[in-house]
């Protein structure tokens, strides 16, 4: 065969197999791999569509060449397919039953001594790997995790416009908004004093392309948010299927979006299960009753159930007292736990101190008694009472949470967790997905004693503007919701408030007067005065779907360039000072608080 023009390579490190075997070719790639065997030089050559095994023989002119490589280090060679010899194939690479006689050798690149292996498995601090990124993505699982999120959001992207929706992009540089987070602010040279802000989320674009007329948006939209890190989130900048529709209540959302996230798990779920559509329906006061918190893990086969009245007025002093006061508790079954030895509870018990809580009573069905150590305060009828409110019978165990509301609702969730990892219930190698509506449209906040919007500011109220006028705020719900798998929470959604006099209200209520709700939203207030559609929409996070389906526990392995633990780039040295000439164009004089100026 003769050599194609190119003169890197014929074919890629991938890509050769028996059916090539007598071939002339061409390949260049990075050197992943090298053994010398004496008379011969073994070289594995890597590209991004795989690894070829390259052998030098001694009697080469590469010979000398070859024996001076690095890995890492950039090459072209040319050489003949051959076949491997049977005990030398390796059936785990695409390329296993051939390896390549080597001619000649081009280096294209020399690499330095390496500050981390790319060939292998070996953990290396986060700072090694954010400041040398470019070799950790080299390393086969970054670059796969990679790849996937690519596949990923192609799938999501085919798949949206073959559900009518057109994507648009909207404005990076914009005005600052409510979103719960603080913003990046970015000054303007032409406006002294003025500054931009990136968005938290597209919210008000999107909802004026509604206005504007267009029927179906979507866009993988960039979303800034000055806040700290969290392994499902970057401190800087995460990636959402941000998606909009008119014309829709909540169900028309939730047909809509469904078939896309079906259907990209079911794509790249690699034999796990994907809950089908239409998902479970699960309201917010249920979430937090039953699953101790607003992101049910559905793979948890554990319910939480309030039982409170078993404990009222009962002989169990410490739980009636507290009941009396306005606590509740909350009981957690745990399924055939009469069979774990003492040393469960126990564990159980120091795990809750160690989190700061007094302990973790418990009751044990066995034999047809109720035992431990709060057993013996509580009547038959009470006992038959609990049974039957928990749904558990002879060899199942009870745990108990009691204190306010807020708080118990906190750790009878962290209780079920624990108590389904402990007892290997959680299913596992499945996704399950499930809507949590009727989000509540304002909280109370202790802290400013005033109450805020609890989700999104520019959701419609359940009941519309008589619900504003006439209702507790606090009992008004939102057409809100949120898609949650395996207990992460993919996105937030809303059908929108489009009525100029219920967006009045609402943030009335809220406390923003009339004038500044025109100053802040005033472009979206406007559109809304000329005719607006009821519309709605939803917003799945790209890096969660992508770290849910690379089975991976940190956003770091499926971003390119994340930035580390305190927002900062550690390949780009971002951020960084600017010099004062910039500062004296955009009107900015940087005052430094005392503990950075005496580090500066």
């Amino acid at each position: 065969m003769s050599l194609v023009s190119s003169p890197y390579r014929t074919h890629t490190c991938g890509q050769l197999t028996l059916s090539d075997v007598g071939q002339t070719v061409r390949l260049s790639g990075w050197i992943h791999r090298k053994r010398d065997h004496g008379n011969l030089v073994f070289i594995d050559l890597r590209d991004h569509y795989g690894i070829t095994q390259c052998v030098v023989e001694q009697n080469s002119q590469s010979f000398i060449t070859a024996e001076g490589l690095r890995n890492e280090t950039v090459i072209t060679l040319t050489g003949n397919v051959v076949k491997r010899d049977s005990e030398a194939v390796n059936s785990k690479m695409a390329t296993g039953e051939i390896e390549v006689v080597i001619q000649e050798i081009i280096i294209q690149s020399v690499a330095e001594t390496l500050p981390l292996q790319v060939n292998a498995n070996t953990e290396f601090p986060e700072e090694t790997r954010l400041t040398y990124r470019f070799l950790d993505l080299r390393r086969e699982k970054l670059h796969n995790n990679i790849v996937l999120r690519s596949k990923i959001i192609a799938s999501i992207r085919r798949r949206m416009i073959e559900q009518g929706f057109m994507e648009f992009q909207t404005p990076i540089l914009t005005s600052s908004s409510p979103e719960g987070a603080r913003d990046f602010l970015v000054p303007s040279r032409m406006h002294p004093g003025q500054f931009y802000a990136l968005p938290q989320a597209p919210q008000q674009f999107k909802q004026l392309l509604m206005v504007s007329g267009f029927d179906r948006y979507f866009q993988i939209a960039p979303c800034f948010r000055d806040e700290d890190a969290r392994a499902d989130r970057s401190p800087g900048e995460f990636y959402q299927l941000d998606f909009e529709m008119s014309f829709v209540t909540q169900e028309d959302v939730f047909a809509a979006i469904e078939p896309v996230l079906t259907g990209v798990f079911n794509e790249f779920a690699d034999s796990r299960t994907v809950s089908p559509y239409p998902y479970p329906r699960v309201t917010y006061h249920d979430a937090m009753l039953k699953y101790g918190c607003d992101k049910p893990d559905l793979r948890n086969p554990l319910i939480i159930t309030d039982v409170s009245e078993v404990f009222k007025d009962s002989d169990f002093g410490i739980f009636a007292k507290a009941v009396a006061s306005g606590s509740v508790v909350r009981a957690i079954p745990a399924p055939k736990a009469s069979t774990q030895p003492r040393s469960f509870f126990d564990k159980l018990n120091s795990w809750a101190q160690d989190l700061g809580m007094p302990g973790l009573g418990y009751i044990v069905f066995e034999a047809g008694e109720a035992k431990g150590p709060i057993a013996k305060f509580l009547d038959a009828a009470r006992i038959n009472q609990l049974k039957q409110l928990t749904n558990t019978q002879d060899g199942d165990a009870v745990f108990f949470v009691c204190d306010k509301e807020d708080k118990a609702v906190k750790f009878a969730g962290q209780v079920r967790t624990k108590v389904g990892q402990e007892l290997d219930l959680i299913e596992k190698n499945t996704f399950k997905f499930c809507w949590v509506v009727d989000f509540p449209m304002f909280e109370y906040n202790e802290d400013t004693k005033k109450i805020d919007f609890s989700h999104n500011p520019f959701s419609m109220p359940q009941g519309g503007l008589d619900a504003l006028n006439n209702q507790d705020p606090l009992t008004i719900k939102a057409y809100q919701y949120d898609i949650v798998c395996n207990g992460i929470e993919l996105s937030s959604g809303a059908i929108r408030n489009h009525l100029p006099e219920v967006m009045y209200k609402a943030f009335a209520i809220a406390g923003y007067p009339k004038e500044e709700v025109e100053t802040r939203f005033g472009g979206l207030l406007n559109a809304f005065k000329f005719g607006a559609p009821p519309h709605g929409g939803c917003a799945p996070g790209i890096d969660r779907i992508v770290m849910l389906l690379a089975d991976e526990p940190n956003l770091r392995e499926i971003i390119a360039f994340p930035l580390n633990q305190q927002a900062q780039d550690l390949l780009m040295q971002a951020p960084s000072p600017i010099d004062a000439e910039r500062l004296k164009e955009l009107h900015i004089q940087v005052k430094l608080p005392p503990k950075a100026a005496s580090a500066a």
